[in-house]
Parts: structure tokens; C-alpha cells; sequence
């Protein structure tokens, strides 16, 4: 493989790109109208504009990307993460033109992008599943039936879903006929398909998922667990490595079933297993992401491993660089999404620019951003800025490191998640390490609770912001001085 085409944008693009570059590949980037100038497409080898601005004309045009991938003679593609990545149609249209695609095969996608296709799958290895049904229903007293014999509350969730979409929380049995209706409704229009299926809701659940690794050659390994339990909209704002709850014994168990899973598909390449564990620590199957994860940097700070250099060594034909024994954890590391977002508005986006934008630069923070000073973050697409990791001895460490990045990391111009990751790196129910996925519900659901927890900073801030005016109006009296006549 000597060109690879990164059909994506942003921070992922650029981080494909650095290991590329490290491994003597070159790089194509394709871009839209709004990323016309944007770093990635500067640090690529080569660029290739793709459309326009909306996704849909742009990074979502399968036939573009493979004209770009064949006129720049690229002989691989990497999806990264989001857009074509888990599109099956998409890997096959690679192959057929004779370009590696730098994932796992078509099979595999589509076996694990159905939910219940998924469960099914995985059923016959021994993985652990949490009590309901595993297939569609449409009927609603089939639906209660399921409910009752299981036990309320439950889940109603949608086969093809993801990110917290066609999922409807169902409290009392008179509630099921509507939220039902609600959650089908929701996944025929986001996914243009209604299918959904019944099971339990976990109480006190931890989202918890184990990063494997797959070849061509048999060989299948899993490189530990992140603790992805800090969300809002069933979405991840935080994420670590290790859990701080894990056992041996249970992490043990864990990889094992991510390793089943894995091979319940055939699977090839970069792949994340997601279980939600309860309060007694008993793990379930939840999902398997076909791809990498926007959450990977957190496993290679504490495995000294590159996960995208892994992705083309099994994408070549090469086998797994490590056996799982040889494969060690070390330390701990956190990472923050940096969102362009408004934690006080109930994480409302607030696109603007980037009138100051200064990242922390200690040996031990890691940022893989998007954007430099000056820069729009645009309204096409997910609002994400950066994402910053820190790395530590242990988790105290890496907590402590992670506000002292959050306090260096200097952006204007837009409010952001900046303060909100602050907020939780000081919250007793995380530092303790007893906390899951409902913590914005229980401890963030009132936001002026961060507001009365920044009192001190908003005070040493607004002192800052006199001590520059007074700087200001001091510079303004000396340039505007009669000056004396000559």
C-alpha cells in the first residue's frame, strides 16, 4: 500500500494522515466547500474537492470518493469514523474497483449494524445478553407480553440505531403503545427502518466497551477497556482507560466476549464491543462498532500501541503485531471532547469562531483537534473542536493533569465543553469513581450547580479581564500624549 485516500474530514483525517506520513504513505485528502482550508487538507500529500458544504453532496458521495480514490491513483481507503464508515455498500464499491478498504468486510457490517441480527449472532458464543426479545416486534401485545414476563422498566429500541436515536424509555405499562410508536417513528426516519425490539433497562448502568483487533490469519486479540459512562443525548463526552471499576478477573471475562463477538462476524480489523455492566458488575452485550472509535487515543496512550498503524498492517495481509500476552497496560489516561457546545443550554451547539485558540502543551497532554485561531467551525457537521487526553501514573493523575490541560487550553469566539469536562474531573461521584451513565441526570440536570462550582475561577477571571483593561487604558493614555513640539 503505497497512497491511501482518507474519505473523512477533520481530526480523524489528520490523525490517519500522521501515521501515513510516519510509514511513508502518502496521503489524499478530499474535501467540501467549507473545508477548503482547513488543516487536514493542507497536511495531506494531496487534495481532492469532493462538493459542496452539506454532507449529503460531499463526504456522503460514494462515487466522488472513489473518482477521487482513481485519479490519485490510491491504492487504499480509510473510512475513519462517522460518515461511510460502517456503510457495507460503500467497502464493496472499494473492493470491486480494486482499492483495499481499510475496515472489516461487508459481512461483517452488516451483520453487526443490525442490533438483532448482532444479538443473534453472538447468542451461539456464549455472550452474555440482557433479558428481552431478539428479534423485531411490531404488535404492541406481543411488545407488552415481552415487557411483563422481563419486568419494567424497559427499553424500546430501534434494530439499526445508534446514538441514542428510535431508544424510548418505558416506565409503566400504559406508556408502552406510545412510546413505541414514538421510537418507530423516530427510526424510520433516521435510519428508514422501524424495526425495533424490547429488553430490560439496566439500572445503574456503566457503558463500558473493549477495543479488538483481528486479522486474516485467525488471529484475534483485545486491547483492555474504555469507560465511556459520562454521556448526554446517549451520547460520549468522556471517556477513559482503564475502568475504574474492573476487576482483573472481570476484565479477563470481558476481552474474552469481545473476542466471541469478533469471531461471531469473521472479523477483520479495528473493531469496538460495547457492553453496559450493572450495579453487581454483571456485563452485557450491547453493540460492536465496525470501525475505530472516536474514543481510540485513550487505548494507544496506555498501550504505547498505534491503533490506524494496526488498521493497514491487517488491511496489507500482515498478521497481528502482538499475541494478547504480549499486549500490556500501563498507566492510566482521560479523554475530554472538546465540543463546540453550551453545557449551560442543555449542551445546545453554538457554532462561531475560533477568535483565540491556544492548546496546552505539556509532555503529558495529547490533542488531536480540527481547527486553528481564526477558523469557523462549520455547520455541516458534529461540532467536535479537539479532543484532549491526558496521560498518567494512574487515574489520579490523569484526573489532575486533565484540569490542569482544561485551565492552559485557551479558546474564544464560542462557548464550549471545555468547563463542563472541568466540572466532571471534579465532581466527587467521579473522582470516586461511583458513578454511570446517567450522571448529567443526577448531578448536572440543574447547570447552575457548575456555575456556583466555578465562583473562585469566574473571580480570578473577571480580575484578569480589569488587570488587561487597565493595561489597555494605560497603553491608550501613552499613545495618545501631546507630544512635544520639535
Amino acid at each position: 500500500m503505497k497512497k491511501v485516500l482518507i474519505a473523512n474530514r477533520g481530526e480523524i483525517a489528520r490523525r490517519v494522515i500522521r501515521t501515513l506520513h510516519r510509514l511513508n504513505i502518502e496521503s489524499v485528502a478530499v474535501y467540501s466547500d467549507a473545508d477548503a482550508n482547513a488543516p487536514f487538507v493542507l497536511e495531506a500529500d494531496e487534495a481532492v474537492h469532493i462538493g459542496a458544504s452539506p454532507s449529503a453532496e460531499s463526504y456522503l458521495v460514494q462515487d466522488r470518493i472513489l473518482e477521487a480514490a482513481k485519479a490519485t491513483g490510491a491504492d487504499g481507503i480509510h473510512p475513519g469514523y462517522g460518515f461511510l464508515s460502517e456503510n457495507s455498500e460503500f467497502s464493496e464499491k472499494v473492493k470491486a474497483a480494486g482499492i483495499t478498504f481499510i475496515g472489516p468486510s461487508a459481512h461483517a457490517m452488516e451483520l453487526m449494524g443490525d442490533k438483532l441480527s448482532a444479538k443473534q449472532a453472538v447468542k451461539e458464543f456464549d455472550v452474555p445478553l440482557v433479558p428481552g426479545i431478539d428479534k423485531a416486534v411490531s404488535d404492541f401485545d406481543e411488545a407488552l407480553d415481552v415487557a411483563k414476563k422481563i419486568g419494567f422498566p424497559v427499553l424500546i429500541k430501534a434494530s439499526a440505531g445508534g446514538g441514542g436515536k428510535g431508544m424510548r424509555l418505558v416506565e409503566r405499562e400504559e406508556d408502552l403503545i406510545e412510546q413505541m410508536q414514538l421510537a418507530q417513528s423516530e427510526a424510520r426516519s433516521s435510519f428508514g427502518d422501524d424495526a425495533v425490539f424490547v429488553e430490560k433497562f439496566v439500572t445503574k448502568p456503566r457503558h463500558i466497551e473493549i477495543q479488538v483487533f483481528a486479522d486474516s490469519h485467525g488471529n484475534t486479540v483485545h486491547l483492555f477497556e474504555r469507560e465511556c459512562s459520562i454521556q448526554r443525548r446517549h451520547q460520549k463526552v468522556i471517556e477513559e482507560a482503564p475502568s475504574a471499576v474492573l476487576t482483573p478477573e472481570i476484565r479477563e471475562k470481558m476481552g474474552q466476549a469481545a473476542i466471541n463477538v469478533a469471531k461471531a462476524c469473521n472479523y477483520e480489523g479495528a473493531g469496538t464491543v460495547e457492553f453496559l455492566i450493572d450495579a453487581d458488575l454483571n456485563f452485557y452485550f450491547l453493540e460492536m462498532n465496525t470501525r475505530l472509535q472516536v474514543e481510540h487515543p485513550v487505548t494507544e496512550e496506555i498501550t504505547g500501541l498505534d491503533l490506524v498503524e494496526w488498521q493497514i498492517r491487517v488491511a496489507r495481509g500482515e498478521e497481528l503485531p502482538l499475541k494478547q500476552e504480549e499486549i500490556k497496560m500501563k498507566g492510566h489516561a482521560v479523554e475530554v471532547r472538546v465540543y463546540a457546545e453550551d453545557a449551560l443550554n442543555n449542551f445546545a451547539p453554538d457554532i462561531g469562531t475560533l477568535r483565540r485558540y491556544r492548546k496546552p502543551s505539556f509532555d503529558w497532554v495529547r490533542v488531536d483537534d480540527a481547527f486553528e485561531e481564526g477558523m469557523e467551525i462549520p455547520i455541516y457537521y458534529d461540532p467536535m473542536i479537539a479532543k484532549l487526553v491526558t496521560y498518567g501514573e494512574d487515574r489520579a493523575q490523569s484526573i489532575e493533569r486533565m484540569i490542569k490541560a482544561i485551565d492552559n487550553y485557551e479558546i474564544s469566539g464560542l462557548r464550549t465543553t471545555l468547563d463542563f469536562g472541568k466540572y466532571v474531573m471534579k465532581h466527587n461521584a467521579f473522582t470516586s469513581g461511583n458513578f454511570d451513565t446517567n450522571f448529567v441526570k443526577h448531578y448536572f440536570e440543574v447547570p447552575s450547580v457548575m456555575k456556583g462550582a466555578q465562583k473562585e475561577e469566574e473571580k480570578a477571571l473577571i480580575a484578569g479581564i480589569n488587570k488587561i483593561w487597565d493595561r489597555l487604558k494605560e497603553r491608550e493614555k501613552e499613545e495618545f500624549a501631546v507630544q512635544p513640539v520639535r
